[in-house]
């Protein structure tokens, strides 16, 4: 059988250990009576646990989905209890299935997780897909992806463009290699992703913001009129009659503006 340390490495594991660091996490998610919390990665129970203890005090639950089965079992034996339910079994695939309205009651719910760095683009995928997302999430990244994601102009990019579009992400605080065992080699931030309400027509509006961040050092104009295939002055007096100029960069956009250009999007089918 595969030794839990080797398996650790396999997955991208990094346990949080930190005590300071885990009741800020769990204090971020202002857990109230009848909450679902959809833990990803319980791990060795650093952060299950805590959950757990405060479910019980004030009824609510927790979800905890965990790849390693040695290390899930071992979190059910410490914690067993109603409030506790353990997945054995790939979060990005269990989230969508759990989180289905006529599965999960109530249907409000929070995520929180310790996300291994090569996951992390498509979990931040699978939500923002999810017909019922949570109404709060709360994730530790790698820092350098946590502060791509809370971007603003001049340093607006393709993945703050995505997140934006569905939560409004914020930074709560940073956290160093040795604040996890075994140590990553990169340091890691916590960041809360509130949804906003949803959306019509989401994935059209993916398409336009690969387009429009494709080559993000080019301007506007020609982003546009090589993935549009509308003419340029016509991309030129669709730009000025929004007051945007033709020859900003993608990098130097708001989120408003994104969405007054995704307007030019809908003429054709991108």
């Amino acid at each position: 059988m595969m030794k839990i340390s080797t398996l650790n490495k396999i997955l991208g594991q990094h346990f949080l250990i930190n005590q300071v660091a885990i009741s800020k996490i769990v204090a971020a998610l202002d857990l109230k009576p009848n909450d679902v919390i959809v833990e990803i990665g319980s791990g060795r129970g650093a952060l299950t646990l805590p959950l757990l203890e405060k479910c019980q005090k004030i009824g609510c639950r927790v979800i905890a989905i965990e790849k390693d089965p040695q290390l899930g079992f071992r979190v059910k034996d410490l914690g067993d209890s109603k409030n506790l339910k353990i997945i054995i079994g790939d979060a990005l695939k269990e989230i969508p299935k759990i989180t289905k309205p006529y599965t999960l009651n109530p249907i409000p719910y929070k995520v929180v997780g310790n996300i291994p760095y090569y996951i992390t683009g498509k979990l931040l995928r699978i939500l923002s897909e999810l017909k019922n997302k949570p109404a709060l999430t709360v994730l530790m990244l790698q820092k350098e992806v946590a502060e791509r994601i809370a971007a603003k102009p001049p340093k607006m990019n393709l993945l703050a463009a995505a997140v934006q579009f569905w939560a409004e992400p914020k930074i709560l605080f940073a956290l160093k290699p040795r604040d996890f065992s075994p140590p990553p080699k990169v340091e890691s931030a916590v960041v809360t992703l509130n949804s906003k309400p949803h959306t019509l027509n989401p994935e059209k509006y993916y398409k336009f913001i690969h387009i429009l961040f494709k080559q993000p050092r080019k301007t506007l104009l020609n982003n546009l009129q090589g993935g549009l295939k509308l003419p340029k002055n016509e991309i030129e007096t669709a730009l000025k009659s929004l007051k945007i100029n033709p020859q900003t960069r993608p990098q130097n956009l708001s989120l408003e503006v994104i969405n007054r250009l995704n307007l030019l999007g809908k003429k054709r089918k991108v």
